[in-house]
């Protein structure tokens, strides 16, 4: 029996015979359900439909995999790989042989994780893959809708391998996170942030948001607590959660700076024109 696919948020449930009646994910103010109604997809429906795995290398060190055409939410999954093994951050909601190979040649994985239940998506199908753990803030691991005993969770910060930290930031859930590779960017730091921190089209700022799709914004605490979580880590270069937008460059000037303009825009303060 296959493993149900929502077709809106990618998020997998177990086997059974009968998919849920409504995707956890997507019946949360922080995402949708189609006015059309709840719609289940397989990998086999999806693979049939022409989706495959777009691996591309993003950085030296740093490996993308994505999905073409995108699934679901489009997110494109980083492998950061090390010396001491590789993390895969964001998996994407479709998963084939050509994605596991190139891993594989690239060194597989020890773990793997993600910067928001929206994210979890095949994380269960990597972790069986490769072996690897299953690493989920503790504040949000329930909303993994696939259990696994993979399974380990952490809060706070949790460095899981030399010069790769996991960082528990909250905003757009409890446990939002971003991963810092320190080696990234050619040795200036890197945050990996999924929509923990928003990149915009631009390149040149990024935000914050409690739900995108709904036009929900965060509250300043919120705003504040995601600066302060990843203000002692070095940085240079912001990678969200899909191909582009990135700040390339500047990014902790960047963060700073448009933490402070959301702020005066919810205070009412912010000069418009």
């Amino acid at each position: 029996m296959p493993a149900w696919i929502c077709a809106t948020c990618a998020n997998q449930y177990p086997d059974q015979e009968q998919p849920p009646g409504e995707c956890l994910i997507c019946s949360d103010e922080r995402q949708w359900v189609p006015s059309s109604g709840q719609r289940w997809t397989t990998a086999a429906e999806l693979a049939s439909k022409g989706h495959r795995s777009d691996v591309r290398e993003v950085e030296p060190g740093l490996l993308g995999v994505g999905v073409d055409p995108p699934v679901a939410i489009g997110q494109r999954a980083l492998v950061i790989q090390t010396p001491e093994g590789n993390l895969l951050w964001d998996p994407p909601g479709f998963l084939d042989e050509h994605a596991i190979a190139a891993v594989r040649q690239a060194g597989g994985l020890r773990a793997v994780t993600a910067s928001h239940p929206h994210f979890y998506a095949t994380i269960v199908e990597w972790s069986h893959a490769f072996g690897a753990e299953i690493l989920l803030p503790e504040a949000d691991a329930h909303w993994l809708t696939r259990p696994d005993p993979a399974v380990r969770t952490w809060s706070g910060s949790a460095q899981v391998l030399p010069g790769v930290t996991l960082v528990q930031c909250g905003g757009h859930f409890p446990g939002s996170a971003v991963a810092h590779w320190a080696a990234g960017a050619g040795g200036a730091g890197v945050l990996l942030a999924g929509d923990t921190i928003f990149v915009t089209p631009g390149e040149d700022r990024v935000t914050f948001v409690w739900s995108a799709p709904n036009r929900l914004p965060l509250p300043e605490p919120a705003v504040r607590g995601v600066v302060d979580a990843v203000r002692p880590y070095r940085f240079d270069r912001i990678y969200g959660g899909w191909w582009q937008p990135v700040v390339r460059a500047g990014a902790r000037e960047i963060l700073e700076s448009s933490a402070s303009r959301y702020i005066d825009f919810l205070r009412g303060d912010a000069a418009v024109g």
